[in-house]
Formats: C-alpha cells, structure tokens, sequence
C-alpha cells in the first residue's frame, strides 16, 4: 500500500510539471510540437542520437583492431551492460525524487543531475566523486565531438587544415548555450537519429559495393595494446549514459524510462554492426591506420552528404554533452534557477573555452575516445552506478521502500546484487585495467608521432 501511495506522489507531480510546461511554453502548436519534447518517444530519440554519434566513424578501426568475431561479441556484451547500468541509474533517480518529493521539494525550476541523486542518496563523498568523473567525461567528450567536426569536414573541403576547422566549428557549436535544457531537444533528437541512420546504412552500402580492396588481410587481433583499446573504444560507444538523468528529468512521467535505453541500444545495434562490419570486410587492415572511416571511401555526392549529415549530428551531439555542464556551471554560480535565458546564455560561455583549446591540444580522432572510454566512461557510467545501487540499497530497510524493485526473472535482489558485482569487477580489470594500459600506450604513440596542436592529424600528404 504504502508503495502505491509514493507512485502516485511522483506520477501526481510529474503531471503538474508536464501542465505546467505546456501552459508556459505553448505560445503557439506548431512550436510545442518542436520544441518542447517530455515524451517516452523524445527520451527514445534523445538516447538512441546520443549514443552513435562520431563514434560510428571509428567502431571499423576497432574491429581491425579486435578482429570481425571479438567486434561483434563485443558491441553485443557492452550494449546490454550499458542498458543495464542506465537502468540502475534510472532506479536510483526515481528512489532519490521520491525521497525529496516526501519533503515536499519543488523541482519545477531546477534540472537534477546525477551528482545531486548521489548527494542526496549517499552523501558528499559519492557527490564529489560523481561530480568529478562525470563532469570529466562530459568535458572530454565535448571535445571529442569538436576533434570528429574538423576530421569530417576535411573530406569535403581540404583547403584548411585540421587545425583551423576546429577553430571554425568551435565557435559554430558554441551556439548551445542558447539552448535551453533537453526538454529543447524534441526535433534535433529526431534528425539527430536520421542522419546517423543514413550514414551508418551508407557506410555498410558503399563497402558492400566497392567490394574488397586487392590483397586485403584481416589480422586483427595481432596485439594485446591494440585488442585492448580496440574493446574499451566499444565501451566508451555504449556509455553515453552520461545524460541518463537529464533526459528523465526532462521527461513528464520518468518513471516510464526504465526500459527506454535498452530499446535505443537495440536500435543503435542495427546501425553499429553492419556498417562496421562491412567497412572491416572491404578494407581489412588498411583501418589500423584510418581512424576515420570516411577516409578510405571514395568521394562521391552519397559520401558528401554522409559527412554534412555528420557535421550537424555532432553539433547536436556536442550541445547534448554540453548541456549538463551549463547546468553545473549555472549551480556554481548561482543562476540556475534565473528565468532570463539570456543571462544563463552569457554565463554558460566559459564553459566552451576550455572544451576549444583541449579539441587543439589533442586532434587524435579514434584514440581518445579509447582514453576516454577506459579512464572516465568505465567509472562514470559503469562501475560508479553499480556500486552506488549496492550501497543504497544494502539496508533491509531500504529494500523494503524501495521504489523499484529488482526484475524478477533476475532472481530478485541476490541476482541483481550479483550482477552488480561482476559489472564492477569486469570493468575494473578489463576496462580500466587492461583498457587503460593499452589507450594511454596508444595515446601517447599518437603524440610522440604526430606532437601536440598538430595541424593535420592523418591528412595525407598534398601533391
């Protein structure tokens, strides 16, 4: 009985909000029907857009990296450790907003963040630690989507290095800051998903008609630092969970996420498999030195469209790992809760700066997000998570009230522990052990070759 009551507290506040909203930001239908997103299908498109963004452009170097049956054993093992982990952190939302609304918290002008459910559910240490990881992870992979604006680019227009590509899409995506908060995303989610779709379904298409190239070898895996940062690029693909609490919070009933991020990774499946399969088959071991799957197709209107349909998708990508940055930024500050979009536009500026000069430091597409994927994704969205739902919830107590309970067929709460406890290990050792190793080997390859602010990173020479 009392677990009814507390379902009806959430879902009664959920749908104040969601009124509430749509009084204020309905000026006219066409623009809700736009601009202000809070559905399950809007929490769908934003997870499925986020997680296979440039990251589709390297997953054919991991697999030269990994080999064709490891690839694909792979993306098919962290997808579904990935939806996990975004389903504890789901639970773990939904226990601390019912805790809060108990109190009688009002969140209708204030975005909860993941740090804010770990303060609130485990306390300072776990939010420091949360904040730091995530903030991290969020900062790099900004970055990330900067370094893959400039590599795609390039394939069209190669009268500028590089270098000054970043520069140009710097102040291009800076253009987030005007962007409210993920309840804005309803249509750039939406486009975000087609044009991923085109250029995944491009890439399986044009390798499946050019056909293998002459001599082609597929060696991989040849060695332990390659086979290890090939599998943690993977696991940075299925870790964009970073923004799991900020969907759901822009959701209107968050308690209908649970199984949104495992439908979305199903669908990113259908995307990631064959294209990445298919360039693999087409160009072999030709990839270990491609980073960028664009660069061995050759040019034609269909490619040209792929990377412009890229560039966008990356704009929107950037603002939605952007966006929980502006949120911390305006906390620290204190003008989170300001209603001029205005004043929170100006304030949130700073925060690309520093995203610019790090995407000029280290231009190296594909390696980095290995580094990252092993230094940052594997604590915030994996172990983090985890750990944080097996302490939450060790009191009897607190498994007694809990909000959501543990899926049956998992065999209740010893099942779910015991999942838990192997997601840690695993990416303990295999992640940020074995994955951290072999990425910062790589890593620091790529630096030694190519040097910091390199201008061109594997641009092939001019004639």
């Amino acid at each position: 009985m009392a677990s009814e009551k507390v379902e009806t507290i959430v879902a009664g506040n959920y749908v104040e909000m969601e009124v509430e909203g749509d009084s204020k930001g309905s000026e006219s239908k066409l623009s809700r029907y736009f601009w202000h997103g809070g559905s399950v299908y809007d929490a769908w498109f934003s997870c499925a857009s986020n997680q296979v963004a440039q990251v589709l452009l390297t997953l054919p170097y991991s697999f030269s990296q990994l080999g064709m049956v490891s690839g694909i054993l792979f993306q098919l093992f962290y997808g579904l450790m990935g939806s996990w982990t975004a389903y504890l952190i789901s639970v773990l939302y939904v226990e601390y907003r019912t805790r809060k609304e108990r109190e009688k918290v009002d969140f209708r002008n204030h975005v909860i963040q993941w740090f804010e459910v770990l303060d609130g559910l485990l306390g300072k240490h776990w939010r420091n630690i949360g904040l730091f990881f995530n903030c991290t992870f969020l900062l790099f992979g900004s970055v990330i989507q900067l370094i893959a604006c400039a590599s795609n680019i390039y394939y069209i227009n190669d009268s500028l290095d590089k270098r000054t590509w970043t520069y140009i899409f710097g102040a291009c995506c800076a253009a987030t800051i005007f962007i409210p908060s993920f309840h804005n995303y309803r249509i750039w989610s939406f486009l975000g998903l087609l044009m991923t779709t085109y250029t995944a379904w491009y890439l399986t298409t044009a390798a499946l008609l050019h056909g293998q190239v002459e001599g082609v070898t597929h060696s991989g895996p040849t060695r332990m630092v390659l086979y290890f940062t090939g599998a943690t690029n993977i696991l940075y693909t299925f870790g964009g969970h970073a923004v799991t609490v900020e969907i759901m919070h822009a959701m209107w009933k968050p308690q209908k996420f649970k199984l949104i991020y495992l439908v979305a990774t199903l669908y990113v499946l259908t995307l990631t498999l064959p294209s990445a399969a298919s360039m693999y088959w087409a160009f072999g071991d030709m990839l270990l030195d491609h980073s960028n799957a664009f660069s061995l197709l050759p040019r034609s209107g269909f490619r040209d469209s792929a990377v412009i349909l890229m560039l966008i998708h990356q704009f929107i990508t950037f603002g939605f790992a952007c966006t929980p940055l502006y949120f911390v930024w305006e906390k620290l500050i204190g003008i989170h809760e300001t209603k001029s979009m205005f004043k929170r536009a100006l304030a949130r500026l700073p925060v690309v700066i520093p995203i610019w000069f790090l995407a000029i430091i280290f231009p190296f597409f594909g390696p980095i997000n290995s580094t990252v994927g092993s230094l940052l994704v594997s604590f915030t969205v994996y172990i983090i998570p985890a750990m944080a739902h097996m302490i939450t919830f060790a009191p009897a107590s607190a498994r007694e009230n809990a909000v959501e309970r543990p899926p049956s067929l998992l065999g209740g709460w010893a099942g779910l522990y015991s999942l838990n406890c192997f997601v840690v290990v695993w990416v303990l050792v295999v992640g940020f052990g074995f994955g951290g190793w072999a990425s910062m080997l790589n890593f620091i390859q790529q630096v030694d070759t190519f040097g910091l602010f390199t201008k061109c990173y594997q641009c092939p020479p001019k004639h």
